[in-house]
């Protein structure tokens, strides 16, 4: 059974297996990760007076939705309101963030059951608490803080998602996010994949300084941890391996009122969510309270972040769109309506989640 919402399936799983960063001992190696670090240093923490930046712009702002409940574990506000699944936001298409709440020891498995997903991918990022993931191709896990999961559901997968069996019985804060992610017609029916990011896998790179002369001034951390993004961009080996170009950016601000660049690639959606504290964005500085969103213009290369409340975190989207269209309907995302009724059908007679 599943509802027709599509917002009703969140918070899904991924692998274990990860492509560790190997380093090579020749100095032919060396030099060219000093190569990288040198092209690094440009990208992220040259001053403007050296590259000429094009900066983003905010298009929407979309303040802190009504939250709800999916299933009986996960206390979520729908960030992208009405504008989950429109190609307004490709090639992400919903967002449910779970902001922190305590739970008290419990006998009751908290979560969603099984169910499945065709056509799409889910990402889950743990900041507190544990979620334990499987699903019918084997993969069986559990994420805790710092923790990502990235599972393509592609031609189908059955999962089912709960609060670990630890975190049940001893009770505690949770906190997590969801995001479903489109995939291009040529991959939706490919086999299903499933990859668990360690939070000690996932690199972390400072933010640069919009004014050099700030540089003496921070205290704490001012930092981006890249899930997913360029190596170029970044300067660094990012965990996720994605089917289009996508970014993925957990920035955390210590500082208040030093304005920081981060660098998104011409053309990308950006979506920039406030998950706590208080942001402006760009150049004209426009508020984004806490639990609301910034829609941001494709044009520029830049993305300018000042934090107005110390200690604020951000989770930062971006992707290429992809110019196809989009038909959801529960837990099934694909390109015409026609699609959609061969995965319902598939579904009941038992055909998806090999």
């Amino acid at each position: 059974q599943h509802p027709a919402a599509p917002r009703r399936y969140m918070f899904s799983a991924l692998s274990r297996r990860i492509n560790p960063l190997v380093a090579a001992p020749s100095k032919q190696a060396s030099l060219r990760r000093t190569r990288l670090a040198s092209r690094t240093h440009r990208a992220i923490h040259a001053s403007s007076s050296m590259t000429q930046q094009k900066y983003k712009e905010i298009r929407e702002i979309l303040g802190a939705p009504p939250r709800h409940w999916v299933g009986n574990g996960f206390h979520v506000f729908p960030v992208f309101h009405n504008k989950a699944f429109t190609k307004e936001l490709s090639p992400w298409l919903m967002f449910d963030y779970a902001a922190p709440k305590q739970f008290e020891p419990s006998y009751e498995r908290r979560g969603v059951g099984q169910h499945p997903h065709r056509g799409f991918e889910t990402i889950t990022i743990a900041w507190q608490g544990e979620v334990e993931h499987g699903d019918s191709v084997g993969n069986r896990d559990v994420i805790g803080p710092g923790d990502v999961q990235w599972m393509t559901a592609a031609r189908g997968i059955i999962h089912e998602e709960f609060h670990s069996t630890d975190f049940q019985q001893t009770g505690g804060t949770f906190e997590m996010a969801q995001l479903w992610l489109n995939l291009p017609k040529k991959d939706k029916m490919k086999k299903p994949r499933y990859q668990p990011i360690l939070a000690k896998q996932i690199p972390v790179v400072p933010l640069k300084c919009a004014d050099d002369a700030d540089v003496e001034k921070l205290s704490g951390e001012n930092t981006i941890r890249v899930i997913a993004g360029d190596e170029e961009t970044y300067g660094c080996k990012a965990p996720a391996e994605t089917h289009s170009p996508v970014e993925l950016l957990d920035i955390r601000i210590a500082n208040s009122k030093v304005p920081f660049d981060v660098p998104i690639p011409e053309g990308h959606n950006t979506i920039v969510f406030v998950k706590k504290g208080e942001i402006t964005v760009g150049e004209k500085d426009k508020k984004v309270e806490q639990q609301g969103v910034a829609l941001m213009h494709l044009g520029g290369d830049t993305l300018r972040l000042t934090a107005t409340q110390k200690n604020t975190e951000v989770l930062l989207l971006a992707g290429e769109p992809i110019d196809e269209p989009i038909a959801a309907r529960g837990p099934f995302v694909m390109n015409t309506h026609e699609e959609i009724a061969q995965a319902n059908k598939d579904f009941m007679n038992g055909k998806m989640g090999r």
